[in-house]
């Protein structure tokens, strides 16, 4: 069995997979790290190799403390990937979208994917069916959004409740949740055109803490896969063992 671990801005995800089958999922904060791996190991003692993708970067003591359960590696640039990347400075291109564009090449072969990762930013990246990675865009993600609008401002509120649909906002709230909401839906509508004048044949793949509210807004054809980064980083983590 493997473990995979991803580190990201605001949580850590740790996910077990027994061959390609996800069995488990767990999502928590970092202070709650080592009892995660705690409860983790003593539900599935059969785990024997791991995989750390770290975006918020772990601690020393955090790695060594992840070394007393099992052995791990990090993914890193020098990391063994199935695709031939082309992107310009690979030495600054983040991990996790190397694990997604990965599992983009393990789970749609050959076909042109973009991959849209809705989460803290949201990220565009691109494969094509040569299996080449070409690169992508970096936007913010709709909670940073709201942040910025917040703390650039001297009387705009902070949102955390975004549960509103209708185009003409009747409130300073509603009329930001309005901005935000569908100036990210339009953001994103327009990416995936601008990418299908290019490739007529495109896959578009939408996945991320977002995916779920993004997609019941977006009119395009999308495959939604909540688990896609961390398939892809199962897919490293098995090819690195050879």
């Amino acid at each position: 069995m493997n473990l995979v671990i991803d580190v990201g801005n605001t949580f850590i995800k740790l996910a077990v997979f027994e061959g390609k089958r996800l069995v488990e999922v767990m999502r928590v904060d970092r202070e709650e790290l080592l009892k995660a791996l705690k409860n983790i190991f003593e539900k599935f003692p059969e785990i024997r190799d791991a995989l750390v993708s770290s975006v918020g970067k772990l601690s020393g003591a955090e790695l060594k403390a992840i070394a007393v359960f099992c052995p791990f590696q990090e993914l890193t640039p020098k990391s063994k990937v199935p695709f031939i990347n082309r992107y310009g400075t690979p030495e600054t291109l983040g991990m996790d979208r190397v694990a997604l564009i990965t599992a983009a090449y393990y789970n749609y072969k050959l076909q042109n994917c973009l991959v849209i990762d809705a989460g803290t930013c949201i990220t565009y990246d691109f494969i094509n069916k040569e299996t080449e990675y070409l690169g992508g865009a970096i936007s913010p993600g709709v909670r940073m959004r709201f942040k910025a609008m917040h703390e650039f401002t001297h009387k705009l509120p902070m949102i955390e409740d975004h549960n509103f649909n209708n185009i003409i906002g009747d409130s300073t709230k509603s009329s930001m949740i309005s901005g935000v909401v569908h100036g990210t839906v339009k953001e994103i509508e327009g990416f995936i055109a601008d990418y299908k004048v290019i490739y007529k044949d495109l896959t578009v793949i939408l996945t991320g803490g977002d995916s779920h509210f993004l997609s019941k807004r977006l009119k395009s054809t999308i495959f939604a896969h909540s688990n896609f980064l961390l398939e892809g980083l199962n897919y490293i983590l098995e090819l690195n063992k050879r």
